[in-house]
């Protein structure tokens, strides 16, 4: 067990060296323009943002709940939507009223959202929401919202922060992933230390980052993406053994599907900054890796909607900050324009 897989930092605690590097290299960053790269990641923030959701706004599935990029709150609208006709709320049948979040996402009766406040160090507030979208618990940490993620159960929560830089395009940039257990109330606030094991042995080096966490419906077994020289690998943990060891390289980003039996991801397939990646679906029996009909790249953790369907955030058209896609799980159709104006998609039941 590491000194890492704490409840939560004391109040007044002083960082280790390795947070303390993070905090200057951030302000660093920021002084030089880091806070551009800040307002391209998170969209377009709105003057005045409304904290809670309305009363009459709750986890009530299923339903298709997102973030609006316009108003910087959480709405939902009905499944699967693309054309359905308009249920309630909007003309493209979405309800408003959610809570203001940078990043969101929900499964069974949690929710969590990521609210940014920025300064010249930025910090992040992972906030836990019950079925009513009462925030239930707050944890703040330095850095930029990036990655959130709930299990199945509703009982496992997860979420990255940028400490530094703005893309997973480049390297020059640091991560860190926390994961709290709502039923014991336990808190992990870095997987940096967790023992890794690469190639049958014990990994150890200066450079690790992790992000992108998704849980087994077991809330024990999990995966995630981990950085280190350049390279990106796929690694398998257990929560109970406090554990994780390497699968395969070139995975980022994965989700596991309602199944359990498939992980999509980004894979790096071209080396230019602007259009790196491109979504895969990877059996976990076969290990094979399937490309999907969206050939455009994308920079999201992608959420399953069924076992047959994924949700992604793309720039939007028309002006907007970002749209929300889908596109089949099996490699064949095409993507669909699901949501103009959307972003964090999350499928509730």
């Amino acid at each position: 067990m590491t000194d890492d897989r704490t409840e939560a930092a004391a109040p007044g605690t002083r960082p280790g060296p390795r947070a303390r590097t993070a905090i200057m290299v951030t302000a660093a960053v920021l002084l030089m323009g880091g806070a551009t790269g800040y307002v391209l990641h998170t969209g377009q923030r709105p003057a005045a943002r409304a904290a809670t959701a309305d009363a009459s706004f709750t986890l009530d599935g299923p339903a298709l709940y997102f973030r609006d990029p316009t108003t910087g709150r959480i709405a939902h609208r009905p499944l699967p939507a693309p054309s359905d006709a308009p249920a309630t709320g909007t003309a493209d049948g979405r309800a408003p009223g959610g809570p203001s979040c940078d990043r969101f996402y929900a499964a069974a009766d949690t929710a969590l959202c990521l609210r940014a406040e920025p300064g010249v160090l930025p910090k992040t507030y992972a906030i836990v929401l019950d079925r009513q979208l009462r925030e239930v618990r707050r944890v703040t940490v330095p850095g930029v919202p990036n990655r959130a993620r709930v299990s199945a159960s509703g009982r496992m929560l997860s979420w990255t922060v940028f400490a530094s830089g703005d893309s997973y395009a480049t390297s020059a940039f640091s991560t860190r992933t926390a994961i709290l257990d709502l039923r014991t109330g336990y808190l992990v606030t870095s997987m940096e230390q967790i023992p890794l094991t690469l190639d049958g042995a014990r990994y150890f080096a200066p450079d690790v980052n992790f992000w992108g966490v998704t849980f087994a419906r077991d809330d024990n077994r999990f995966f995630a993406t981990v950085s280190s020289k350049g390279r990106t690998h796929l690694v398998e943990g257990d929560m109970g053994e406090w554990s994780a060891r390497v699968l395969r390289e070139n995975v980022e980003c994965p989700s596991l599907s309602p199944d359990n039996t498939r992980l999509a991801f980004k894979k790096k397939v071209s080396e230019d900054p602007a259009a790196p990646w491109r979504l895969y679906v990877l059996d976990l029996g076969s290990m094979r890796e399937t490309a999907l009909a969206e050939t455009r790249s994308v920079d999201d953790q992608a959420a399953w909607l069924d076992d047959g369907t994924l949700a992604y955030a793309l720039p939007g058209a028309d002006g907007r900050a970002s749209d929300i896609w889908t596109v089949p799980a099996d490699g064949t159709g095409a993507a669909r324009l699901t949501v103009p104006g959307g972003s964090s998609p999350a499928a509730v039941r």
